[in-house]
């Protein structure tokens, strides 16, 4: 009679396997994605510009970047008109430490685009601070050659 010695895994070193494995697979699907075209490049980068704008408090820049019917859905679902945005910026109200997206895709259509990802924002609000991840998703058109933002819509990311 012969005995084979099967090798004994621990919980932890299973669960490292399995996470190891889902991680290699997400890194050949993402290999597997189309780069991204010149326009969506710069939708992207149209809401990267926005990011900066707000980091700085840049109300003129923000200007150029938001459409006249610009409409934001915050994180706690209201709605404010380019106005209300544009004060909050010259009001220094927030303030910024940190505003960048990232795990963008973007879709093209013609004049019109959708840009959606992550954003993470950290800053302060009165005396409050805040540290957040927020889903977006940015609606875009062009005018005269120009992409600007019409629609935001912000979904907090639970901790």
């Amino acid at each position: 009679m012969s005995f084979v010695a099967r090798p004994v895994y621990s919980r932890a070193m299973k669960h490292f396997i399995l996470v190891f494995l889902a991680l290699l697979s997400l890194t050949s699907f993402a290999a597997d994605l189309p780069a991204p075209t010149r326009e969506q490049k710069e939708v992207m980068e149209v809401t990267q510009d926005a990011c900066v704008a707000f980091l700085k408090g840049d109300a003129a820049a923000a200007e150029k970047l938001l459409a006249p019917e610009f409409t934001l859905v915050n994180s706690r679902a209201v709605v404010q008109s380019r106005e209300d945005v544009l004060a909050e910026i010259r009001g220094r109200d927030p303030v910024y430490t940190e505003f960048r997206n990232h795990s963008m895709n973007a879709h093209v259509f013609g004049d019109a685009a959708i840009v959606q990802g992550i954003t993470v924002v950290k800053g302060k609000s009165g005396e409050q601070s805040f540290d957040v991840n927020v889903r977006f998703t940015d609606t875009l058109i062009r005018q005269n050659g120009k992409w600007r933002l019409v629609v935001s819509h912000v979904t907090r990311i639970p901790e």
